[in-house]
């Protein structure tokens, strides 16, 4: 236990009793002689007169004839009133020194003291989170290091946390102790002109990265189309969707999936974010699928063979929708609004919108990208356009402008998913850029990091761009790898043969 006594300090110090109306004039009179501490008045109540003031002189001030204090700042303090000097006692506890003082004070010799740690912010209900790194030397300590941070940051920090291990699971979700404060690790983040709601034991969350999210998300327009293999709870999916794109979101952790789910109900932007919950490679390989579909041109009813697997009829559907991916299918939800259903998984997507009509452009699934105009439902029921009229792009096989990669430890490793995966005939356009996050220890060189992804692409990589995001340690570094899809890697010129034809292809 911390014995908060030991850091009791009394300093016996002199003050000046000054007429309350004169203390504006006197301080300015003794600048440099009054007491100079972090979060001490220098001027404080006379406890036997409330028409005086004392005036607390600094420390260097040891003399009650105030000869330390130059012979021409008392002479001008003379003509100001009558000089009565009076000892003053200051008394200095725990709650006065800051973490750093105290943790010195605590710890051994040689030890290096916590300077730092990530914080997570709840904004609207003050339950802000500390997270530690402690290192094995400081492991012992841990209890009242946590206990100091916490004393000294309440009410901003209600929760400190420290890392257990190194993260091994498979969704690289760090484990975490809780050391002081709230056992509650749900909260949110304001990041980006976006709010972000996590569970902070649960799902990953560095808010380091917010300057990396916005460079990135900068790079994009509105009205492309964005896939995210590695969304998390949406760090770039939600700004970029905020930004006018259509985003194809996925992660492997159902918890982050939950989350991103809520994030875009937060945010405004579920219109524009289509969540997957599947393995990163598995999603590309979906995404990029040209769907098996009959058209009744007649009446627009879109015929998907997961349809059956769900035990739901298709409805007729908006233009906006022909042509969407077959493992999906269209439900009426209450109040007549479209529900897209995952076929494989059962899990309901909500476009809690109603797509305008819009004129069809194409009567077989080749068709172009269809306008629409978005409008939601605002409070009270009323209908209210968002973002105008804006081109969305409902067919990622035809047309994708980026895909991000935001897995450093692995998604080199992933970058095989594009061999082969996107259909020539149906392809329109560039083919993506790739924004793939890696790190670099001190050992290693640009030229083999492109050297592993030219590996997993089976093809040659024109004019990389490396961009430094941050140190994670001493010798190893986070980068992001962009680069445009070569098409060697990607196309698949029999496109007929991986058409999907049924469910069963994945």
């Amino acid at each position: 236990m911390l014995d908060e006594s030991k850091f009791d300090v009394q300093l016996q110090l002199w003050a000046l009793r000054v007429p309350r109306e004169l203390c504006k004039v006197a301080t300015r009179v003794l600048n440099g002689y009054l007491i100079d501490r972090p979060r001490i008045k220098p001027i404080t109540e006379d406890p036997t007169s409330e028409k005086n003031r004392y005036m607390i002189l600094s420390e260097r001030v040891q003399n009650p004839d105030l000869s330390d204090i130059p012979s021409q700042k008392l002479d001008e303090l003379k003509k100001l009133c009558e000089i009565d000097v009076v000892p003053y006692l200051l008394k200095l506890g725990y709650p006065y020194w800051g973490a750093d003082h105290v943790l010195k004070q605590i710890l051994p010799p040689g030890l290096e003291v916590p300077s730092s740690f990530e914080t997570i912010v709840k904004y609207f209900y003050l339950c802000h989170i500390a997270h530690l790194n402690i290192s094995d030397e400081l492991l012992p300590y841990k209890d009242v290091i946590a206990k100091v941070i916490y004393d000294k940051n309440y009410p901003r920090i209600q929760t400190v946390v420290n890392k257990v291990g190194s993260i091994a699971n498979e969704f690289r979700v760090p484990k975490f102790e809780v050391l002081a404060g709230k056992t509650d690790m749900v909260t949110e983040v304001k990041q980006y002109k976006a709010t972000f709601k996590l569970d902070y034991g649960l799902v990953y969350w560095n808010s380091r990265l917010e300057h990396e999210h916005i460079r990135l998300v900068s790079q994009f327009q509105a009205g492309e189309t964005i896939c995210d293999m590695f969304a998390g709870i949406g760090p770039f999916a939600i700004p970029a969707a905020q930004k006018g794109c259509q985003v194809y979101a996925n992660d492997l952790n159902p918890d982050s999936i939950h989350y991103l789910k809520i994030n875009a109900e937060i945010n405004k932007v579920n219109d524009h974010v289509c969540v997957y919950n599947m393995d990163a490679r598995k999603f590309v390989s979906q995404l990029m699928a040209v769907p098996s579909c009959e058209i009744n041109s007649e009446s627009g009813v879109l015929v998907l063979d997961s349809s059956e697997k769900c035990g739901v009829q298709p409805v007729d559907l908006p233009p906006a929708y022909w042509g969407i991916s077959k493992n999906y299918m269209a439900v009426k939800a209450p109040g007549d609004n479209l529900s897209i259903v995952e076929g494989d998984k059962s899990s309901c997507i909500n476009f809690e919108a109603n797509i305008a009509p819009a004129k069809r452009r194409s009567e077989s699934c080749e068709g172009e990208d269809v306008s629409v105009d978005v409008v939601s439902k605002a409070k009270g029921g009323a209908n209210k356009r968002m973002k105008g009229s804006v081109s969305f792009n409902s067919r990622p096989w035809e047309h994708v402008d980026h895909v991000i990669m935001n897995l450093p430890a692995s998604a080199l490793q992933f970058l095989d998913s594009f061999r082969g995966t996107i259909q020539r005939r149906y392809w329109k356009g560039p083919l993506p850029w790739i924004h793939c996050y890696c790190f670099i220890r001190a050992s290693e060189t640009r030229e083999f990091i492109i050297s592993e992804a030219e590996a997993a692409l089976n093809a040659r990589i024109k004019d990389p761009i490396f961009h430094r995001v941050r140190d994670v340690a001493p010798n190893k570094a986070m980068f992001c790898l962009s680069f445009r899809l070569p098409e060697e890697a990607c196309f698949n010129e029999d496109g007929a043969e991986n058409i999907h034809d049924s469910a069963d292809k994945h």
